[in-house]
């Protein structure tokens, strides 16, 4: 074998390279095929809203357990820096009178004490001491002052311990238990939600999809059927006016196309947008129906108490409830246990205790604040919540019942539509065999690729409300992780009659 040249293999290695690498780049952009369970799998890691809800339901948790020991007593310490002036005046102009009378009275009766022969004396020194009585009491002053300066440090643990709030703490428990179930069925209800999100977005795409492939089928015919045409009319069969008739319609199905692709590829992007996977996904799992009826609504109707609307009406219901309680908690005595302890009893203030200790009792005569009319108000807000529950649970009852309908009527349009799609390739079939011998007008031909690629779509939207219907009813219900079940057993799936 002779070798070729440098210059002739060079061109071929740089083409090879070049097929090469782009086979590789679109092998990286093709979307990844996903099935609906795969996706389904993915949905709650690649939904921020959800992950919110679940912090939602945790701080509400936290709180709630928060207020557990609110029974328990209240313990704190202190440490405070007081320097103080302390100045005393005592008083005494009455103590030296009462003195220096009590004085000159003992030294009048002292002679008397004695005998007769030193009473002389004993007067003469009595009388000399009672001259001096006035100038010994009055070298004491009238008032005597004392003030002092300190600086004092003044570490304190106190303790508090509530014995009867009159109900306030066990209704304040019960509003924080029912803000866990409000963020509980609002993070279900999400949950749910976003189970029928997924639903409109995967199985919209495969709408999408569905309609591309069905308007590259009429497109292809259009073309096949111009062709047609234009024979004929070189043949001299039909006139130019009824090429043209082809033509237009022609062109018409190739805008049709063009519009369904680019609705396919926003659909695709809304999937991997909604699964957070950048590089693009594409649904693998086709629209399907059962073609057996769903079991009947009262089925659906059985768990309404467990739906997340009617659970978080009730929480409200029940946190309403606690208000009324924490209303009438005003009106009720409250008893608390006490005490303090100074640890640096050497550097107290005269006046300060080394340690106290007590109970008080508090009941309010008077407030300023009308606690007839709030609890008037808080057993309002409790009649509103009840009245909201049941309204609540009317709504959802109504919205399964709607929600079953509507499964139920693209049930029967899906296979009614059956019929009517053999009908109308039959009626194309027809049409083509004779426009081909130039016994059927183009019109008629038209007529019947846009009656089969009505009927078509009309049979893509049925399928596609079928399951969005059925994503409804299950969230409606709460029974949305059945949807999977009536994938499973669905034995009509579009995609399947090609």
């Amino acid at each position: 074998m002779m070798r070729r040249p440098a210059w002739q293999t060079a061109p071929i290695a740089a083409l090879l390279c070049a097929t090469t690498a782009h086979a590789q780049n679109q092998s990286e952009q093709t979307p990844q095929a996903l099935s609906f369970d795969a996706a389904l799998a993915r949905i709650d890691d690649a939904s921020p809203g959800l992950s919110g809800e679940d912090h939602a339901v945790r701080a509400s948790e936290l709180i709630a357990g928060a207020t557990r020991s609110l029974n328990r007593p209240v313990i704190t310490t202190s440490a405070s820096v007081i320097e103080y002036q302390k100045t005393l005046s005592l008083d005494l102009t009455g103590p030296k009178d009462n003195a220096a009378a009590a004085a000159t009275d003992f030294l009048s009766q002292l002679p008397g004490q004695f005998p007769a022969g030193l009473q002389q004396v004993v007067g003469e020194v009595s009388q000399r001491v009672s001259a001096a009585l006035p100038t010994i009491f009055g070298a004491i002053p009238d008032t005597l002052q004392y003030q002092t300066r300190d600086t004092v440090f003044r570490p304190a643990i106190t303790a508090a311990m509530p014995l009867y709030t009159g109900g306030a703490i066990p209704a304040i428990q019960a509003g924080a238990d029912g803000m866990v179930e409000v963020a509980r069925a609002r993070q279900a209800g999400g949950r749910d939600l976003s189970r029928v999100g997924l639903v409109r977005t995967y199985f919209g795409q495969q709408v999408a999809a569905q309609l591309t492939r069905s308007t590259r089928e009429t497109l292809a015919g259009f073309d096949r059927h111009l062709s047609d045409a234009v024979k004929l009319e070189q043949n001299g069969v039909i006139p130019h006016a009824r090429v043209l008739q082809v033509q237009v319609a022609r062109d018409a199905a190739e805008r049709a196309f063009i519009r369904a692709q680019l609705e396919e590829a926003t659909a695709a992007d809304a999937l991997s947008r909604l699964l957070d996977r950048p590089a693009g996904v594409g649904a693998s799992t086709p629209l399907f129906v059962n073609s057996q009826p769903l079991p009947p609504v009262g089925t659906f109707l059985e768990g309404i108490s467990a739906t997340p609307r009617a659970r978080g009406a009730e929480a409200a219901r029940d946190i309403a409830r606690a208000g009324v309680g924490l209303a009438k908690s005003r009106y009720r005595p409250q008893a608390f246990a006490f005490g303090s302890y100074n640890a640096n009893r050497d550097n107290a203030l005269p006046t300060e205790p080394d340690w106290v200790a007590g109970v008080t009792l508090r009941y309010t005569l008077l407030s300023n604040f009308d606690r007839r009319k709030s609890l008037d108000a808080a057993r309002e807000r409790e009649r509103a919540a009840a009245d909201a529950a049941a309204q609540a649970r009317k709504d959802v009852a109504g919205e399964i019942v709607r929600a079953w309908n509507l499964v139920e009527t693209a049930r029967r349009s899906f296979l009614l539509l059956d019929s009517n799609l053999a009908a109308a390739r039959e009626n194309l079939r027809v049409q083509r065999i004779s426009f081909r011998e130039g016994e059927t007008p183009s019109s008629s031909l038209v007529d019947a690729e846009a009656t089969l690629a009505t009927t078509q779509t009309q049979r893509i939207a049925a399928a596609y409300e079928y399951d969005l219907a059925l994503a409804g009813l299950l969230a409606a219900s709460h029974r949305v992780d059945d949807f999977t079940t009536y994938l499973a057993r669905a034995d009509r799936r579009l995609g399947d009659d090609k």
